[in-house]
């Protein structure tokens, strides 16, 4: 395959990775590779992509797409060589589930009146297409472990709602948001031992990630805001800073507590 050279087809990237993990002349790096060895990169290049969007670097997000097809490929080919699937099966399987819960455009049905009725129409959908299949487990067992665990949180939170068991309002949920918070100072009060701090504040996490879904807010996507936002203030006051021919580990926390404040009304 000396020929090689960059395609806008598939089908050229598929035969490229079949020749980094062929046994005779491929890549010794590719060929060692598991499907559990290479998830954490597809994790990674999931949120390469998430990053580039958020910068609004679009060369960088045709990139960081770029990486994250690889990944997908990339598992193919390994379940291929275990005669377990192919690509082809891959796009196949999602052609089908995008058609089957797309009915107001690929089938005939009703038109859904807006993205919000569509939302909870592929909500319906997944809960039939899980009702359909076999129940080898609990209601939560087939939501990855692998998950962020904010994004997951929300995914627990939500299969529970699906069975009525939820809170019936977003003020319910912040009556539990205080107490819960109450229970970490007193926590911290009695002199607690690390174990137990770590799950009264896991317990705050978990319904602060359900305070935002009820708000319909998504935990992720609020806090890498206030992330961005962060990183933009500390910006500023380093720049302040430097202006006084300073850096802030020469700055006081009062006067690093002022320039935050001040940050907040520039940036």
């Amino acid at each position: 395959m000396t020929d090689v050279k960059p395609s806008r087809d598939i089908a050229g990237l598929i035969a490229i990775m079949r020749r980094l993990r062929a046994p005779e002349g491929g890549c010794p790096w590719d060929r060692e590779q598991t499907f559990a060895s290479i998830a954490p990169y597809t994790i990674e290049e999931a949120y390469e992509v998430a990053g580039a969007i958020e910068e609004q670097d679009w060369s960088g997000l045709k990139e960081e797409l770029g990486d994250l097809l690889l990944q997908t490929v990339y598992h193919a080919r390994m379940a291929e060589e275990a005669g377990l699937f192919a690509f082809d099966d891959v796009v196949e399987a999602i052609t089908t589930k995008m058609i089957a819960r797309h009915p107001h455009v690929f089938g005939g049905a009703e038109e859904v009146a807006d993205a919000h009725a569509q939302t909870l129409a592929w909500d319906d959908h997944k809960r039939r297409e899980r009702a359909a299949k076999p129940q080898s487990g609990g209601l939560l067992d087939d939501i990855p472990l692998a998950l962020p665990a904010l994004l997951r949180a929300e995914k627990l939170q939500k299969r529970l709602a699906s069975v009525g068991f939820d809170w019936d309002s977003a003020e319910r949920v912040l009556e539990k948001v205080s107490e819960e918070a109450a229970e970490i100072v007193a926590a911290k009060k009695k002199g607690a031992p690390q174990g137990e701090l770590e799950g009264e504040i896991g317990d705050l996490l978990f319904v602060i990630a359900n305070l935002a879904r009820h708000l319909k807010v998504d935990p992720e996507a609020a806090l890498r805001t206030t992330n961005a936002k962060v990183k933009r203030r500390w910006a500023w006051i380093e720049t302040a800073l430097r202006s006084q021919g300073r850096t802030a580990s020469q700055a006081s926390l009062e006067e690093m507590e002022e320039l935050w404040l001040e940050a907040k009304t520039k940036v």
